[in-house]
């Protein structure tokens, strides 16, 4: 009798925890796409007020804070290692509302012919959730402070944190010391500090919420420690991501920061948690299997996402006739040719000439100057 309530009461609170999840990655999609509209609007209209004096603004971070708030709130009543991957939501529901934009904007077969790359991977992200909500871990524990203490002293989680450690310090002294600014060794480092806290996420709001039912939790040393972690975890994940967003497409770095955080998330629930303790193999398999099938279709969504190429021009001087000639980020040529500004070629824009006065003389260069050194340029 005692197990049948059990079982109620663990599935009830993973459907609550479920909801929150989703309605809080649903809620931080649509936040982001309110702020980004905010300031393209004030861009378009060419607005001289900052972004945070405007009401829709404001508007989109109100949501961010109760989708976060909901996403926090939903660790204390369902297993990390389900909560973690339902960040997927947040990205098809981005993905969502820019296929409708797009749509309208394009004519049908040529939306299919784009982004039905990206419509696929959302059906097939969407599916994945469903499977790995379906059979994901079931059990759930209510965390008390003396309880995170034994699951902190366990030898697994000594084990665990131990080569994490290891891991991490190796990463840092090769990003560190042989520039080794590689996408996978930046995100791996995010990663490894993502599981840090979404460890000490769950443990604070597990204590948080008995704390709001009537069970005092905050005066416990542990409630400190975890605090300090994740506040830590938090701010070093987003300087190393400020640094990756410097050398790649955000769109990748979304991609392979949510497979790799979300399998560490996994990876820290069953190890920190035991989640997976009293789940049979076919559950456990299937879990997986919806897993791997959501990151393949995050992977498929943020393929076809790329960023605006700006025209970002410099000019060459035709050394034979003195001609100024801009380019869109071209390559020059040196073939007679002294150029100012961007030397790196992604496009390969014609060549358009400006217009110069006809009864200027031409530059011209003295052939001892040049063979000394630096090219002199003499204007009237």
């Amino acid at each position: 009798m005692d197990s049948s309530h059990s079982d109620a009461g663990s599935y009830t609170d993973n459907l609550i925890g479920t909801l929150l999840a989703i309605f809080g990655n649903v809620l931080v999609s649509i936040s982001l796409c309110i702020q980004k509209y905010s300031h393209l609007k004030l861009a378009g209209a060419k607005d001289p007020r900052t972004f945070y004096r405007t009401k829709t603004w404001w508007c989109g971070f109100i949501l961010t804070c109760l989708g976060e708030g909901a996403n926090f709130v939903s660790y204390a009543f369902a297993p990390l290692s389900l909560i973690a991957p339902l960040n997927a939501v947040s990205i098809v529901a981005s993905s969502i509302l820019g296929l409708l934009f797009l749509l309208e904007k394009s004519k049908t077969k040529d939306f299919l012919k784009r982004y039905g790359l990206s419509f696929f991977g959302c059906v097939l992200t969407i599916g994945a959730i469903y499977l790995f909500v379906t059979f994901g871990p079931n059990s759930h524990e209510q965390l008390k402070a003396e309880n995170i203490v034994k699951h902190v002293v366990a030898w697994p989680v000594l084990l665990y944190l131990l080569v994490e450690i290891i891991t991490f310090c190796l990463l840092l002294y090769f990003y560190k010391q042989h520039r080794a600014n590689y996408l996978i060794v930046i995100v791996l480092l995010v990663s490894l500090l993502s599981s840090v806290t979404v460890i000490t996420v769950k443990a604070l709001s597990s204590m948080l919420v008995l704390t709001v039912r009537g069970t005092m939790q905050l005066n416990y040393p542990i409630f400190s420690v975890m605090l300090v972690c994740m506040v830590a975890s938090i701010v070093f994940q987003a300087r190393f991501l400020s640094q990756a967003c410097k050398l790649f497409e955000p769109s990748l770095i979304a991609s392979v920061n949510y497979i790799l955080s979300t399998f560490f998330a996994i990876v820290a629930g069953a190890v920190f948690y035991l989640e997976f303790k009293s789940e049979d193999v076919l559950h456990i398999c299937l879990f997986l299997l919806g897993s791997a099938l959501c990151f393949l279709g995050v992977f498929l969504i943020t393929k076809n996402r790329k960023n605006p190429q700006t025209f970002e021009p410099f000019v060459t001087m035709d050394m034979a006739s003195g001609v100024p000639t801009i380019h869109d980020k071209g390559l020059v040529d040196f073939n007679g040719s002294f150029s100012y500004g961007t030397l790196v070629n992604e496009d390969g824009v014609a060549r358009t000439t400006l217009p110069v006065k006809l009864d200027q003389p031409p530059i011209r260069s003295r052939s001892t100057d040049a063979a000394r050194g630096p090219l002199d340029f003499k204007t009237n």
